[in-house]
């Protein structure tokens, strides 16, 4: 599904082998290099290791910095480690500037732009998950977000749903939608549409 939205690839360290397995040939490899596997290195041109030997950032955080293009769309970071997850969450509001849409087994998860509208089918389940404070205005949720604080140790804004076509206007790069992984590529397409977020 992600080659088929995003059909240029980059790995982030380890994720080689998969992209590998998967019949596609990465145009970069980025990360620490620590996961990677041996056999892996003769199969790859050496010009295209960019290795980053500092330990104070994630391997998805390496990539984000160091990529350019009008979308993201990162698989193999959701799931598996919770810290890993959770520092990945991190990174995306810490790069909100950046449209990336992470997808995993269930979910698909992005910051939320300043102005987005997407066509779900009703009863679609839609998550707001606060990383700071910020405020939400929307429209076509069963339940209102309008004039709600938000924040990861208060209201958060999980387990909502759609009721019709939802439009949500954030007051800052602060939250993440959760979606189901099914509407991957309507998604997309709304983020391609979206208005990004200016950079931090």
């Amino acid at each position: 599904m992600a080659l088929n939205l995003a059909p240029v690839s980059v790995a982030a360290d380890g994720g080689a082998d998969s992209l590998l397995a998967h019949g596609s040939d990465p145009v970069a490899v980025i990360g620490d290099m620590d996961s990677i596997s041996k056999n892996l290195i003769g199969r790859i041109s050496k010009d295209r290791f960019h290795a980053v030997e500092e330990q104070d950032s994630t391997d998805f955080e390496k990539c984000l910095q160091r990529i350019s293009a009008p979308m993201v769309v990162g698989v193999g970071f959701l799931g598996a480690r919770l810290d890993h997850q959770m520092a990945t969450q991190t990174n995306l509001v810490r790069y909100a500037h950046i449209k990336c849409l992470l997808l995993g087994e269930l979910d698909a998860v992005f910051v939320v732009p300043p102005d987005f509208s997407i066509d779900l089918p009703k009863n679609t389940r839609i998550s707001l998950f606060p990383m700071g404070e910020v405020m939400i205005q929307s429209h076509g949720l069963q339940w209102s977000t309008n004039g709600l604080e938000f924040a990861p140790d208060a209201q958060i804004g999980t387990s909502n749903v759609s009721a019709g076509p939802v439009c949500l206007k954030p007051s800052g790069p602060k939250m993440l939608a959760i979606l189901p992984v099914s509407h991957a590529n309507l998604i997309f397409a709304s983020l391609q549409h979206a208005e990004r977020w200016t950079v931090l």
